[in-house]
């Protein structure tokens, strides 16, 4: 999302988790970054939070007044001066005070605070609460808290201090919610929304983006770019110390919290959820997460990578944010369990194993048949107010590509049906038997 494009992001019409959330009796609220539309009509207020605090787009702009050329071109074409945020659902938000170099290095204790007085308020309420907290680090361009600014001798570099202070806010959180009362009725869910740069921060201020995977944030589709951790913590409801390698996506905890929440019956049914609940592997009634392949999309808005448990099919890369999407002759593909760097290309050592790529391949297919009947809402749409009478013209689609024939399992070869072994190995006796004449 470009700043100052106007009314980008996520269209009115979705329905969110916030929003269900309220419908389901829950008070909303949203801390620090929202980066889903900057204008009225598309702030949190208008997407289903009760109220919320902190800045529009990316901490990117922070860094905007700090150079000598920000308030001449502010005067030429009109730019906006960024700000930190506060509304409520109803009315207007207002602007709370600059967003800035300055503000920088303290903007994550502010969101905490926010976070934390309002987790002490609706403690003592009546409803039960939702808080959405989207920390602002680690994201260029950046600025260390004083308190960790190089306070311990075992950080040698700035990237280690910013993660230090991540932890130490998340605990802020974490006992907050503990000092109010309500450890064993809130759960609580630690996660990224892609992963580390590669680039920037890591390089000149030290550590390491994505561990031993490939790739970083602009370097879509290696699993550096998107493969993230994740921590749940609801004690006597969560088991405590489960490491697991399922495959969790971004995108089911919407049916996970609503099943959590006893509220699946608010889960829309007149478009395509894209998640799954995952509550009962949460839980611990279950060892699977009910999710076993994942397709990746890029900031082309093309398919990338498909994955299925270990296996993972790419058809098309980048190598940086300076780079073009790069369509290879072959899809490669890569088996994670072994290859977590994605270092060795299947296709270029085992042709025997083309039949995984032909059954990923079908889950890129189903997802296309799916966009014939309900086409991807662009970001920006204004006026989109659901799918409506496309369902015959979908099949004549379909047909016409030949998705739908695609996408069945595959017919049986043609001509008579092949002997099995027994029937081999008896024509092949019956032939070096002796005859009786």
């Amino acid at each position: 999302m470009v700043p100052g494009a106007g009314p980008i992001g996520l269209t009115p019409w979705e329905y969110t988790i916030a929003e269900l959330l309220s419908d389901a009796g829950y008070a909303t609220a949203q801390f620090g970054k929202w980066h889903l539309g900057e204008v009225d009509g598309r702030l949190p207020t208008d997407q289903g939070f009760d109220e919320w605090w902190g800045y529009r787009n990316s901490a990117d702009e922070c860094g905007w007044t700090s150079y000598a050329s920000f308030k001449e071109m502010q005067e030429e074409f009109g730019l906006y001066t960024p700000q930190l945020w506060e509304g409520k659902k109803g009315a207007e938000s207002t602007p709370v005070r600059e967003l800035n170099m300055a503000v920088r290095p303290i903007l994550d204790e502010l969101i905490v605070e926010q976070a934390t007085n309002y987790i002490k308020a609706h403690a003592k309420g009546e409803k039960p609460f939702y808080t959405y907290v989207a920390l602002s680090h680690v994201h260029m361009p950046e600025g260390v808290h004083p308190d960790f600014n190089q306070t311990d001798p075992s950080r040698l570099g700035p990237y280690a201090d910013l993660m230090a202070e991540m932890d130490y806010r998340v605990g802020q959180i974490v006992d907050c919610v503990d000092q109010a009362g309500i450890g064993d009725n809130t759960l609580i869910v630690f996660s990224s929304d892609n992963g580390g740069l590669e680039m920037g921060i890591p390089n000149v201020w030290g550590g390491t983006a994505a561990g031993g995977f490939r790739g970083g944030f602009f370097t879509p589709p290696w699993e550096g770019s998107y493969r993230t951790g994740g921590m749940v913590r609801w004690p006597g409801k969560v088991p405590a110390g489960v490491v697991s390698d399922e495959i969790f996506a971004v995108h089911d905890w919407y049916k996970t919290f609503a099943a959590l929440a006893g509220a699946s019956d608010k889960v829309p049914t007149d478009r395509p959820m894209d998640g799954v609940d995952a509550s009962p592997f949460l839980l611990g009634t279950s060892q699977k997460s009910g999710r076993n392949s994942f397709l990746f999309f890029g900031g082309n808005g093309e398919l990338l990578s498909a994955k299925y448990k270990n296996i993972k099919v790419v058809h098309m890369y980048s190598e940086g944010l300076d780079q073009p999407y790069v369509v290879p002759q072959l899809p490669m593909m890569f088996d994670l369990g072994s290859d977590p760097s994605e270092k060795y290309n299947l296709i270029n050592y085992r042709f025997d194993s083309a039949f995984m790529f032909y059954a990923i391949l079908k889950l890129g297919i189903e997802f296309k048949l799916s966009t014939v009947e309900y086409p991807n809402i662009k970001p920006g749409t204004a006026d989109f107010d659901g799918y409506k009478g496309v369902s015959h013209l979908a099949d004549e689609e379909k047909e016409k590509i030949g998705a739908k024939r695609l996408a069945k399992n595959p017919e049986p070869p043609k001509g008579p049906a092949p002997l099995s072994p027994a029937q081999v190995r008896g024509q092949a006796l019956s032939l070096s038997a002796p005859s009786s004449n």
